[in-house]
């Protein structure tokens, strides 16, 4: 294979654990790059602007997060049908599915875009935004989703690509876009005097910068995951029906966790500025511990999905283990450092005490329950290995979403305080893990059947 070939990596043979690793450490990376973007912005506008800057930011999370949470749900799909077309060397076909991709994430980017725009009001209106926020949160809203066809393109091509195994190429371009928004955030501040709307633009511009490098490397390979320019729009209909079948649960698994957010940004909002100030800061922490679970998870998909390609059962359940071991190990690490230095991080997003005191609560009801998390998201990103993505999305979206419904309404409506709203996450945690534990077990005992009548 040429030099400019993909980096691949043989998922069908040898060991599981070092390989899980090779293959989970670049994408834990790129997502703590993706997540120090908002770190980024929030810390600019806190440190320069003002604190209702910093929460116009917080605002923003929970409807940012339903676009970002389908698109990485779609890619999770397109992940899924090229691994597994690599798995039963296909290349015809593998070929065929990554331009697909490319074609599905620039038509998803476009929608969204629009979509959003045209609703960015109203989504503003269900959170009950406070009026001294509200143009700020507006601003930041509007020109970041100029991004989204870039952010699709982005992630559908870095799926593409570490569906061979090669997580080091996508990591590489968050690299360079990380490095430009940071700079972008501090010129569009401190020189042009722009503030949150500024700050967005820097973060579209650092996206165009990472699509487009992926974009460039897709075009010189030469082995399957190249794309043809005279193919960019050839859109197989089997392939595109297999991502969304796939993609759109998964999709919307995420999209659960961001409307339940939504709810409970709309508490967070009642109890002031402080609290959603405090918020945002503790979230970023939190996401960076998430990155090492979702990229474990993502390894568990990738690597069964290949497997499963080439019949190979038992490997499959061998990953999937493997994957949730090493998850925990490092989640429980990255756990104990986040409570341990919690206070002196959440110092560099404000210092204000009373945004401090309550973002450190939120961590220790939050950050310290993330190995429930590692159970949750290592079984059903197993299952949409297999290709079966659309119990554990029903599963999350009953679970997650009644919970904190309920909750929110009943529990916290008798006692409005910022502790009694930061229990419903480890509980609903708790309760889901439970039901995907369940869902995960019948589904392996159906497809041991299924092998041995084909047997």
């Amino acid at each position: 294979m040429k030099n400019n070939a993909s980096k691949s990596m043989d998922m069908l043979t040898g060991s599981l654990w070092d390989k899980i690793i090779i293959f989970a450490i670049p994408l834990a990376v790129t997502g703590m790059l993706q997540q120090m973007f908002n770190a980024a912005d929030v810390a600019v506008l806190g440190h320069f602007v003002s604190s209702d800057a910093m929460a116009a930011v917080g605002n923003n999370v929970p409807i940012i997060g339903l676009a970002v949470s389908l698109c990485m749900g779609l890619s999770l799909g397109a992940n899924v049908v090229v691994a597994r077309d690599i798995g039963m060397h296909r290349p015809d076909r593998t070929r065929r599915a990554v331009h697909t991709a490319f074609g599905l994430a620039l038509g998803f980017g476009i929608i969204t875009t629009v979509i959003g725009e045209l609703g960015c009001g109203p989504l503003l209106d269900c959170l009950d935004v406070p009026a001294s926020v509200r143009q700020p949160a507006s601003d930041y809203l509007r020109v970041f989703l100029l991004g989204m066809p870039f952010m699709a393109i982005y992630n559908f091509l870095a799926a593409v690509f570490r569906s061979k195994g090669d997580t080091k190429t996508p990591l590489l371009a968050l690299v360079y876009a990380t490095i430009f928004n940071a700079v972008g955030n501090l010129v569009v501040v401190l020189v042009f005097h722009m503030e949150a709307g500024g700050v967005a633009l820097a973060t579209v511009l650092a996206n165009v910068l990472a699509a487009g490098y992926l974009f460039w490397k897709q075009l010189v390979l030469h082995d399957e995951l190249r794309l043809t320019p005279r193919r960019l729009l050839q859109i197989n209909r089997e392939d595109l029906a297999t991502m969304i079948r796939i993609g759109l649960p998964a999709g919307i698994q995420g999209m659960v966790f961001s409307l339940s957010n939504l709810l409970i940004q709309a508490a967070i909002n009642s109890l002031g500025p402080a609290a959603m100030a405090g918020c945002v800061a503790a979230f970023t922490i939190e996401m960076n511990v998430y990155c090492f679970i979702n990229a474990f998870g993502l390894a568990a998909t990738t690597f069964v999905s290949q497997n499963y390609g080439a019949g190979n059962l038992p490997r499959c359940r061998r990953a999937t283990w493997i994957s949730l071991g090493i998850n925990m190990a490092a989640t429980c690490l990255l756990v104990a450092v986040a409570t341990y230095f919690g206070r002196t991080i959440l110092g560099w997003f404000s210092a204000d005490e009373a945004v401090i005191s309550l973002a450190f609560t939120r961590i220790l009801f939050v950050v310290l329950a993330e190995p429930i998390n590692v159970i949750m998201e290592t079984t059903s990103d197993a299952m949409r290995g297999y290709g079966c993505s659309l119990p554990p999305a029903i599963a999350t979206l009953v679970c997650i979403c009644s919970i904190r419904v309920i909750w929110v309404y009943t529990v916290f409506a008798w006692s409005p305080d910022f502790t009694t709203l930061m229990e419903v996450y480890p509980i609903s945690w708790v309760i889901t893990t439970i039901v995907l534990c369940l869902l995960y077990w019948r589904h392996q005992r159906e497809l041991t059947r299924t092998q041995r009548v084909r047997g």
